[in-house]
């Protein structure tokens, strides 16, 4: 599973981070994925920190 952010619709509230931080991290003031492939491990917090993001900036691939 590959998450991937929209940079052009984040807000940079850092939910995501705050929800699952062994994959998104902050890129000045938007949001971006650290890791190529989800680790399995994560898969269940990387899917609560999309569900929480308040634009949709962020989808599965």
């Amino acid at each position: 599973m590959r998450a991937i952010v929209d940079e052009d619709i984040c807000i940079g509230c850092e939910l995501c981070v705050e929800t699952c931080p062994e994959v998104f991290e902050m890129n000045s003031d938007k949001a971006k994925v650290k890791v190529d492939e989800v680790p399995a491990e994560f898969e269940d917090s990387c899917r609560d920190a999309i569900k929480g993001c308040p634009v949709d900036a962020i989808c599965i691939a």
